[in-house]
């Protein structure tokens, strides 16, 4: 039979999952930028001399992003599985570049926290996408490694936001650090118009039917449920130390530069935490290895309180970026190989959706233990109980049966059976 002309296209569209995977990455890590780049921007909105800022109105504004993220997930979650990856990729990445704008140019702190909830209907929504394509396109022996190399976008663009906010913030102040997050709308989206091809598994079925009623029942309601939990945790550790870690190490006694390079060696350890704990996920399967990574993360984030050598503490924020962000790219991949396709991207954009719940949370929660004037300890401490909740989520998700979540093809079941 001669395959449909929308399937034929798609094959001449793309040879390999790398070019999925390489337009997903780009966009994650505008996406980690965009968001990252806050935290670089905190000491300069702190003292910028017309607002006045205090710490918790400006964990308030950082929020902001992150609350739109949880209504950008999961309506964008379930839309995808209606009317494709392809389309809601593109509207995404245009939608929070236009929005980056705005970000730079607010002229008041209301504006510019309006500007950020906008902005972050579209950060929000990237996410699901591209995993859904990726996932869709990996071989099943190898979809949580491309999803991780995919996702290692997002703390690289950390990495960018915090040398940005070393080399760009104190001479070129905070507005043009926001403006470099409108880069995608001349870059990225034509290529993606150009070079992304649409899911085959969503070109097989065609557009998708309200499917998502099984999610709310039984094994697949529970698992949906603490997988939320752990993208909770996650996205909490994620925000509230990309956020305030800057700041943090600054009470600590270091100069500015010195507390930004701190960030920049945090989201380093995320890249390599991410990528080596999802080469294990494939192998050992996303729920040991999530759950390992969390336990890690409450041991390192508790010790960064101590006074420590300055190489020790690096090599310690390493660690905690590692067991923070890089724990959070192998639960994507635990969602993302969980579920069923036809409920892959709601169930992605339910969970992350959730998931920003904690990361609207983690700038709040930074900005009063620091207002509160506590003790140092006290603020990783809290930090380090989230990734606690987080461990016991991840290993209390139960396992479904294979036939409740197939791969992107009916010949992928057993590959994803070994992956969970």
């Amino acid at each position: 039979m001669t395959a449909p002309l929308t399937t034929r296209r798609t094959d001449r569209r793309t040879r390999s999952p790398w070019v999925v995977v390489a337009l997903g990455f780009a966009a994650i890590v505008f996406d980690g930028y965009d968001l990252i780049v806050y935290g670089s921007a905190v000491p300069a909105l702190l003292a910028h001399p017309e607002w006045n800022l205090t710490p918790p109105q400006v964990g308030a504004i950082g929020s902001y992003a992150l609350l739109g993220m949880f209504v950008g997930a999961i309506g964008v979650g379930a839309l995808t599985d209606r009317i494709g990856r392809r389309r809601m990729f593109v509207a995404c990445v245009t939608w929070f570049s236009v929005m980056m704008l705005a970000v730079a140019a607010a002229p008041t702190p209301e504006l510019l926290g309006a500007a950020r909830f906008l902005a972050g209907l579209g950060f929000g929504g990237i996410a699901p996408v591209a995993i859904a394509l990726v996932v869709e396109w990996a071989p099943p022996g190898r979809r949580n490694l491309l999803n991780a190399v995919m996702l290692c976008g997002f703390p690289i663009g950390g990495v960018l936001a915090a040398l940005a906010g070393i080399a760009l913030l104190e001479p070129a102040g905070f507005r043009t650090l926001f403006a470099l997050g409108a880069l995608p709308l001349v870059t990225l989206v034509p290529l993606a118009l150009l070079l992304l091809p649409e899911s085959p598994g969503f070109v097989a079925g065609g557009p998708r039917q309200v499917r998502s009623a099984g999610l709310l029942r039984g094994r697949p309601a529970v698992a949906l449920a603490l997988l939320a939990v752990a993208n909770v945790a996650g996205f909490l550790l994620v925000f509230g130390l990309n956020t305030w870690l800057p700041q943090l190490m600054r009470q600590a006694g270091y100069a500015l530069g010195s507390a930004i390079a701190f960030l920049l060696v945090f989201n380093l350890g995320a890249v390599a935490g991410g990528l080596a704990g999802s080469a294990l996920a494939d192998r050992y399967g996303p729920r040991p290895v999530a759950t390992s990574a969390f336990g890690i993360g409450v041991v390192s984030i508790a010790l960064l309180a101590l006074p420590l050598p300055t190489l020790v503490l690096y090599v310690l924020i390493a660690v905690a970026g590692a067991a923070s962000v890089g724990t959070q790219i192998v639960v994507y991949g635990y969602v993302a190989t969980h579920f069923a396709l036809r409920d892959r991207a709601t169930a992605l954009g339910v969970t992350s959706g959730v998931g920003r719940l904690g990361a609207a949370a983690g700038p709040i929660l930074g900005g009063y233990l620091i207002a509160s004037g506590l003790a140092l300890g006290w603020n990783f401490a809290a930090f380090a109980a989230v990734a606690l909740v987080g461990a016991l989520a991840a290993v209390a998700v139960p396992v479904l049966a294979p036939a409740a979540a197939p791969g992107p093809t009916t010949t992928a079941p057993s590959s994803e059976a070994v992956a969970r």
